[in-house]
């Protein structure tokens, strides 16, 4: 199963310099890195990037993360991937641009 990350492009940037990264500033704060489902990920967007451009958006492997990616309740009770250590860049799968239009963010027609 895939999982996301939306990063910003300075963000990204850093992740791709450094190999690894411990995530956004929110991730720090609460100490591991934040992920959404195929489903999740545009009320993500919307709610944590409102009108935000600019924005990267970060596939992985859900079952590769081992066992220090868990699943847990967070809006409305919704299970979501946390990861409790450094993402690599090695474990990304592709990454494509999350443009801000009138309508909101546009993802990728193929999103699985």
């Amino acid at each position: 199963m895939q999982i996301y990350k939306i990063l910003r492009a300075a963000e990204w940037q850093a992740f791709k310099m450094a190999g690894k990264t411990t995530g956004a500033p929110i991730d720090v704060q609460d100490g591991f890195i934040h992920f959404s489902t195929a489903e999740q990920v545009r009320e993500t967007a919307a709610k944590h990037f409102a009108k935000e451009d600019g924005l990267v958006l970060v596939a992985f492997e859900a079952d590769a993360m081992g066992g220090l990616l868990e699943w847990e309740p967070s809006r409305g009770g919704a299970l979501f991937p946390h990861l409790y250590r450094e993402l690599l860049l090695s474990e990304v799968l592709w990454d494509r641009p999350l443009p801000f239009e009138d309508h909101g963010h546009v993802f990728p027609e193929d999103l699985a």
